[in-house]
């Protein structure tokens, strides 16, 4: 088996009485688009930081290649960072920004404007190497940011909120194409973002951190479709969280909901709690038997492309419901309306 291009054994890290990693462990192989998921304060930022040098480890290793960087400097370790705040000169023009490391590293004039201008062109800046920063769009000041660090040609690029500054149009094109960089350049990326949709849409596997700890890690679609805790289940797409105990055959007897989940397979064993994402459930009136329930709606919400239903159940709890516009306009409020859903939607989870 090959060795990952990072691997993190051990991370732990106080900042006084606050655990900021707790003994984390990662592995990032050569050319993966990582994205790193959590609330304020799970140790996103932290784990970059440890990871660009710009933080030490209380304890554990932080390897690149099977190499220990304890104690090598930021500015030698084989990686580059891009900042959240881009960090531009405002003195240089967009080329000198690029060149900057460049320039420090020695390398030869006619090599630098060689590659200079090929990161610029990478992109989308060409004749944009004479502008100063204050003359550049937010956009356009991302990309200069960008430029700097793939410049150097870095086998891992690390990224802080990159799209954090931009407008909702300009993030998602932009996203797209920092995609399609990581695939021309065949760098690994490790990205931290609080957009979940962001992490979803660009991402190979998505980190899921909480208060430190590792939680969950796998393929976007797996980590959303089949969360491992009520913390994933209900940060990552806000699924519905409902409490109870096994029935004795095969159920979750759920007192807020007035029901039981029942899933497709065998419900593992001290389960007491499950999964189940709004736009997983149906109105389906008339519908009866397993995985159906009555409610009345609360609250409508309409997002665009669909509705956000707020229905209160018989036993108290209020499940978010997902209505598709293309099913016609939702009930009103106080409608009484009978839910169902599909057994696979149903995700037991673990802790």
């Amino acid at each position: 088996m090959s060795t990952p291009l990072l691997s993190l054994r051990g991370l732990l890290k106080r900042f006084g009485e606050t655990v900021a990693l707790d003994r984390l462990d990662l592995d990032v192989p050569s050319g993966e688009f990582l994205a790193l998921l959590g609330g304020s304060g799970s140790g996103k930022s932290t784990l970059l930081r440890m990871v660009a040098g710009f933080e030490a480890p209380d304890a554990g290793q932080v390897l690149f290649d099977g190499r220990d960087l304890a104690g090598v400097p930021p500015h030698a370790r084989p990686l580059n960072m891009m900042f959240q705040s881009y960090a531009l000169f405002p003195h240089l023009t967009v080329s000198g920004n690029v060149a900057y490391g460049l320039r420090r590293e020695g390398v030869p004039r006619a090599e630098r404007d060689r590659r200079v201008a090929g990161a610029l062109a990478m992109v989308g800046l060409e004749g944009f190497d004479r502008r100063l920063p204050h003359r550049l769009s937010g956009g356009q000041r991302q990309r200069v940011a960008l430029a700097r660090a793939l410049v150097k040609r870095p086998r891992l690029l690390l990224l802080d909120e990159p799209l954090g500054a931009l407008d909702a149009g300009l993030r998602e094109r932009t996203g797209f194409e920092l995609r399609a960089l990581q695939r021309e350049t065949g760098a690994a990326f490790i990205m931290v973002t609080h957009d979940q949709g962001e992490a979803l849409a660009l991402a190979d596997r998505v980190a899921v951190l909480e208060q430190g700890r590792l939680v969950q890690l796998g393929p976007p679609r797996a980590v959303y479709e089949r969360p491992a805790t009520r913390f994933v289940a209900s940060f990552l797409g806000g699924a519905n969280v409902l409490e109870g105990q096994p029935d004795g055959a095969g159920g979750l007897d759920c007192p807020t909901l007035g029901g039981t989940l029942r899933p497709a397979g065998p419900l593992p064993p001290a389960t007491t709690a499950c999964a189940l994402r709004p736009e997983r459930i149906a109105l389906r009136p008339g519908a009866s038997g397993t995985n159906t329930a009555a409610g009345i709606i609360e609250e409508v919400a309409f997002r665009g492309d669909d509705s956000l239903l707020l229905v209160r159940m018989p036993g108290g709890a209020v499940l978010r419901v997902g209505h598709a516009e293309e099913d016609g306009a939702p009930p009103p409020r106080g409608s009484t309306v009978q839910l169902a859903w599909e057994a696979a939607a149903v995700v037991p989870l673990l802790g």
